[in-house]
Protein backbone atom coordinates (compact mmCIF):
# COMPACT_ATOMS: atom_id res chain seq x y z
CA UNK A 1 0.00 0.00 0.00
CA UNK A 2 1.62 3.49 -1.06
CA UNK A 3 0.12 6.80 -0.58
CA UNK A 4 0.34 10.06 -2.06
CA UNK A 5 -1.70 13.63 -1.92
CA UNK A 6 -4.55 14.28 -4.57
CA UNK A 7 -6.54 17.37 -4.21
CA UNK A 8 -4.99 18.26 -1.00
CA UNK A 9 -5.76 14.47 0.74
CA UNK A 10 -3.93 11.50 1.55
CA UNK A 11 -5.12 8.66 -0.45
CA UNK A 12 -3.67 4.89 0.19
CA UNK A 13 -3.30 2.69 -3.25
CA UNK A 14 -2.37 -0.70 -4.04
CA UNK A 15 -2.27 -1.04 -8.04
CA UNK A 16 -0.65 -3.24 -10.31
CA UNK A 17 2.94 -1.12 -11.18
CA UNK A 18 1.86 -0.66 -14.69
CA UNK A 19 -1.49 1.34 -14.08
CA UNK A 20 -2.03 4.92 -15.58
CA UNK A 21 -3.05 7.40 -13.10
CA UNK A 22 -5.35 8.26 -15.41
CA UNK A 23 -7.40 4.84 -14.57
CA UNK A 24 -6.47 5.27 -10.75
CA UNK A 25 -8.45 8.38 -10.80
CA UNK A 26 -11.25 8.06 -12.98
CA UNK A 27 -11.76 4.11 -11.63
CA UNK A 28 -10.68 4.57 -8.08
CA UNK A 29 -11.41 7.64 -7.25
CA UNK A 30 -14.27 8.55 -9.01
CA UNK A 31 -12.77 11.96 -10.59
CA UNK A 32 -13.96 11.44 -14.56
CA UNK A 33 -12.71 15.37 -15.40
CA UNK A 34 -9.73 14.08 -16.20
CA UNK A 35 -10.68 12.34 -19.37
CA UNK A 36 -9.16 9.27 -21.17
CA UNK A 37 -8.50 10.06 -25.30
CA UNK A 38 -5.18 8.91 -27.04
CA UNK A 39 -3.70 6.87 -24.67
CA UNK A 40 -0.32 7.51 -25.22
CA UNK A 41 0.43 11.37 -23.70
CA UNK A 42 -0.15 13.13 -27.37
CA UNK A 43 -3.62 14.70 -26.92
CA UNK A 44 -3.51 16.11 -23.27
CA UNK A 45 -7.66 15.58 -22.51
CA UNK A 46 -6.01 13.48 -19.35
CA UNK A 47 -3.60 16.63 -18.09
CA UNK A 48 -3.86 16.61 -14.37
CA UNK A 49 -0.25 18.47 -12.44
CA UNK A 50 2.19 16.50 -10.11
CA UNK A 51 3.44 19.14 -8.00
CA UNK A 52 2.34 22.05 -10.02
CA UNK A 53 3.74 20.64 -13.50
CA UNK A 54 1.11 19.82 -16.21
CA UNK A 55 1.31 16.24 -16.95
CA UNK A 56 -0.40 13.54 -19.39
CA UNK A 57 -1.61 11.38 -17.02
CA UNK A 58 -1.79 8.15 -18.85
CA UNK A 59 1.54 8.23 -19.15
CA UNK A 60 2.36 7.76 -15.28
CA UNK A 61 2.24 4.84 -13.91
CA UNK A 62 0.26 5.50 -10.54
CA UNK A 63 3.41 3.72 -8.87
CA UNK A 64 5.92 6.00 -9.92
CA UNK A 65 4.14 8.60 -7.50
CA UNK A 66 6.03 9.29 -4.02
CA UNK A 67 4.30 10.46 -0.84
CA UNK A 68 5.36 13.83 -1.25
CA UNK A 69 4.24 14.46 -4.46
CA UNK A 70 0.82 16.85 -4.93
CA UNK A 71 -1.48 15.46 -7.56
CA UNK A 72 -4.37 18.00 -8.36
CA UNK A 73 -6.97 17.12 -10.89
CA UNK A 74 -9.72 19.42 -12.59
CA UNK A 75 -11.79 18.90 -9.70
CA UNK A 76 -9.30 20.36 -7.45
CA UNK A 77 -8.75 23.31 -8.78
CA UNK A 78 -11.65 25.25 -7.81
CA UNK A 79 -13.99 24.29 -5.13
CA UNK A 80 -16.71 26.00 -7.01
CA UNK A 81 -15.31 26.47 -10.36
CA UNK A 82 -13.67 29.99 -9.37
CA UNK A 83 -10.57 29.35 -10.53
CA UNK A 84 -9.69 32.35 -13.10
CA UNK A 85 -8.84 30.42 -15.96
CA UNK A 86 -12.43 28.54 -15.53
CA UNK A 87 -13.94 32.00 -14.77
CA UNK A 88 -12.37 33.25 -18.14
CA UNK A 89 -13.84 29.75 -19.97
CA UNK A 90 -17.24 30.36 -19.04
CA UNK A 91 -17.26 34.30 -19.48
CA UNK A 92 -15.78 33.61 -22.81
CA UNK A 93 -17.90 30.29 -23.70
CA UNK A 94 -13.78 28.79 -25.01
CA UNK A 95 -15.43 25.02 -25.17
CA UNK A 96 -17.44 23.90 -27.99
CA UNK A 97 -17.83 19.89 -27.29
CA UNK A 98 -15.64 20.87 -23.81
CA UNK A 99 -14.27 16.83 -24.08
CA UNK A 100 -10.92 17.83 -24.09
CA UNK A 101 -11.17 21.49 -22.07
CA UNK A 102 -10.24 19.67 -18.13
CA UNK A 103 -7.08 18.90 -19.37
CA UNK A 104 -7.16 22.48 -21.61
CA UNK A 105 -7.42 24.42 -18.50
CA UNK A 106 -4.85 22.32 -16.25
CA UNK A 107 -2.74 23.22 -19.21
CA UNK A 108 -3.39 26.87 -19.10
CA UNK A 109 -3.15 27.10 -15.40
CA UNK A 110 0.04 25.58 -15.11
CA UNK A 111 1.63 27.89 -17.46
CA UNK A 112 0.18 30.69 -15.86
CA UNK A 113 1.78 29.61 -12.58
CA UNK A 114 5.16 29.82 -14.27
CA UNK A 115 4.47 32.84 -17.18
CA UNK A 116 1.84 35.17 -15.72
CA UNK A 117 1.76 37.23 -18.37
CA UNK A 118 2.33 34.75 -21.90
CA UNK A 119 2.51 35.73 -25.50
CA UNK A 120 0.81 34.30 -28.12
CA UNK A 121 4.08 32.06 -28.91
CA UNK A 122 3.78 31.07 -25.59
CA UNK A 123 0.65 29.54 -25.05
CA UNK A 124 1.63 27.80 -28.02
CA UNK A 125 4.79 26.53 -26.94
CA UNK A 126 3.31 25.59 -23.48
CA UNK A 127 -0.24 24.46 -24.17
CA UNK A 128 0.35 21.82 -26.60
CA UNK A 129 -3.44 19.72 -25.85
CA UNK A 130 -5.46 18.69 -28.85
CA UNK A 131 -8.98 20.06 -29.31
CA UNK A 132 -10.75 18.17 -32.07
CA UNK A 133 -13.42 21.26 -32.36
CA UNK A 134 -10.54 23.84 -33.08
CA UNK A 135 -11.44 26.10 -30.28
CA UNK A 136 -7.45 27.11 -29.92
CA UNK A 137 -7.87 30.90 -30.63
CA UNK A 138 -10.60 31.12 -27.54
CA UNK A 139 -8.45 29.27 -25.65
CA UNK A 140 -5.56 31.98 -26.16
CA UNK A 141 -8.16 34.61 -25.74
CA UNK A 142 -9.12 32.79 -22.48
CA UNK A 143 -5.97 32.66 -21.13
CA UNK A 144 -5.26 36.35 -21.84
CA UNK A 145 -8.92 36.91 -19.96
CA UNK A 146 -7.22 34.78 -16.88
CA UNK A 147 -4.39 36.84 -16.97
CA UNK A 148 -6.60 39.86 -16.38
CA UNK A 149 -8.64 38.96 -13.82
CA UNK A 150 -5.86 37.77 -11.85
CA UNK A 151 -4.77 41.23 -12.43
CA UNK A 152 -7.65 42.61 -11.18
CA UNK A 153 -7.98 40.14 -8.42
CA UNK A 154 -4.28 41.90 -7.07
CA UNK A 155 -5.58 45.33 -7.31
Amino acid sequence: MAKVKINGKPVDFKQDDETPLLWFLREQLGLTGTKYSCGIGVCGACTVHIDGKAVRSCTIPVSSLKPSQKVVTIEGLSPDGNHPVQKAWAELDVPQCGYCQPGMIMSAVALLDNNPNPSNADIDLNVTNICRCGTFNRVRRGIHLAVDIIKRGRS
